[in-house]
């Protein structure tokens, strides 16, 4: 990853800027879909009360990971404060602890436990469950490499891939979120697949529920908020009710045609 930055910071020098960009862009879009369906590192990072996180401990939940560093003055604060609204509509739909966000400063040498937690307070971020994490300039890279984000220094400070990245409860990369601006569903549909259990049986009650949620849990472009549909619930449990009485009806007709005397007569 290292001799690719060089090379991508190396081509700056020696490439017109129209190719050098769309090179970037390429590279970049290509290593961030690679990580998809990668395991997260076993990482440990600090948080603003300099108290040690571990990536593995955050397992159990799906988690959204975003890098920035302190001294942007423009794509990281937009992302940040797209990142809390859309969190905020999150957790309001799916509850506040059904997930982790975590915010991690790329800059090593600057982004340090105070930084990240002035970071945090300058764009109104007080959420539960949204960590701020500094951590080594090697630690960075590696989840760097993982996640599939690209920055590389530049003269007004870095330049970087604007990235979310979600991740499943086993520490698995499930989605990459790309740009600046984005609407709550681009956030919350791929975490309601992971909390609501797209992949479980809708054979098993639990199954069934979660399926339930999965589907009635759904956005109002007018409000900006999810809303538990119950219209759609009704339907569901029509749908299910009408099912059963049809499997009890060719059940008994089957039971019928199996006893002597059953069936058509001549």
């Amino acid at each position: 990853m290292r001799l690719s930055l060089f090379l991508l910071a190396l081509s700056l020098v020696i490439a017109p800027a129209d190719a050098y960009s769309q090179s970037i862009e390429e590279k970049a879009l290509a290593l961030s879909e690679a990580a998809i369906g990668k395991n997260l590192p076993e990482l440990t990072f600090v948080d603003t009360q300099d108290n040690n996180v571990t990536l593995a401990e955050l397992r159990g939940k799906p988690l959204l990971i975003s890098l920035i560093y302190t001294g942007c003055t423009d794509t990281c604060p937009v992302i940040i404060e797209k990142l809390h609204q859309t969190v905020e509509v999150a957790q309001e739909a799916l509850g506040w602890d059904s997930f982790v966000v975590v915010t991690i400063g790329f800059d090593a040498r600057h982004d340090t436990p105070d930084r990240m937690r002035s970071f945090a307070r300058m764009h109104g971020v007080d959420l539960p469950n949204w960590l701020f994490l500094s951590g080594s300039q090697v630690l960075i890279q590696n989840l760097a490499d993982a996640t599939g984000f690209t920055f590389v220094p530049s003269a007004g400070g870095f330049d970087h891939t604007s990235q979310i990245t979600v991740v499943d409860a086993e520490g698995k990369i499930y989605q990459q979120i790309r740009g600046e601006e984005f609407d709550s569903p681009t956030i919350v549909e791929p975490l309601k697949d992971l909390l609501f259990g797209q992949r479980r049986s809708i054979l098993s009650l639990n199954g069934l529920k979660e399926r339930v949620k999965l589907f009635c849990t759904v956005f109002n472009p007018n409000t900006g908020r999810y809303y538990f549909n119950y219209s759609l619930l009704i339907g569901i449990t029509i749908a299910l009710a009408c099912l059963l009485l049809v499997l009890t009806w060719l059940i008994r007709e089957f039971r019928h045609s199996g006893q002597p005397g059953g069936g058509a007569r001549s």
